[in-house]
């Protein structure tokens, strides 16, 4: 049981310099990972930015993901769910287009400068607090992927166990604090798991800059 964000980016940190692990760039997914991601970075000696994936809702039940898109367009798609329901490639690329965009506009709202700072050839650590089915860490592991990093990891505190089962392959090394079988949500692993303002998360970028 963690206290709180912070309290789970310490000891996420914590674990990461046991290993060794080095990192040019810390990359959290607002806004519930910048609390965890500021103590990383810090640790790290690591710059910190954001990456930012939306989900895709189904037809008629926005609530249930047929898989989520980043920024660039960067995409995984639930390929069981999306036969099962029958959606149309029309409406898949309906929403893909339209998520991609807003992730654009939430990524531009935590930043000074458009789009992913440059990746090629650096070492890019992405922080979560938690990973329930994995789907916007997917599409933000393939948009890193695709902007030319030499070396990807995931961190997060907790995860379902096939949530992280699942992004073994999009990632050169996946590090999660606890992977329990009781796992039901990511909250339930946390003593305090309030929302996370806007404001909130750009803080914790906008302590980098000033200092």
């Amino acid at each position: 049981m963690f206290d709180d964000r912070t309290d789970a980016g310490e000891r996420l940190a914590a674990e990461l310099e046991s290993r060794g692990l080095e990192a040019d760039i810390v990359l959290g997914i607002p806004r519930g990972a910048l609390p965890v991601a500021r103590p990383v970075a810090d640790a790290l000696d690591a710059d910190l930015d954001v990456v930012v994936a939306r989900k895709m809702g189904a037809p008629k039940n926005p609530e249930l993901a047929l898989g989520a898109v980043a920024s660039d367009g960067s995409v995984w798609y639930n390929e069981d769910l999306i036969d099962r329901l029958g959606v149309s490639d029309e409406y898949l690329e309906e929403i893909r287009g339209e998520e991609a965009n807003n992730a654009r506009e939430k990524a531009d709202r935590y930043r000074e400068t458009v789009g992913l700072p440059d990746l090629q050839g650096k070492r890019v650590i992405v922080v979560d607090d938690g990973v329930a089915t994995g789907a916007t860490a997917m599409a933000c592991l393939r948009q890193i992927r695709n902007s030319g990093a030499a070396f990807v990891a995931l961190a997060v505190p907790v995860g379902s166990p096939r949530g992280i089962g699942d992004l073994e392959t999009e990632a050169d090394e996946i590090i999660a604090l606890r992977t329990p079988q009781s796992f039901r949500a990511v909250g339930q692993f946390y003593r305090t798991f309030g929302q996370v303002s806007d404001e909130e998360a750009v803080g914790y970028l906008e302590r980098e800059r000033t200092e």
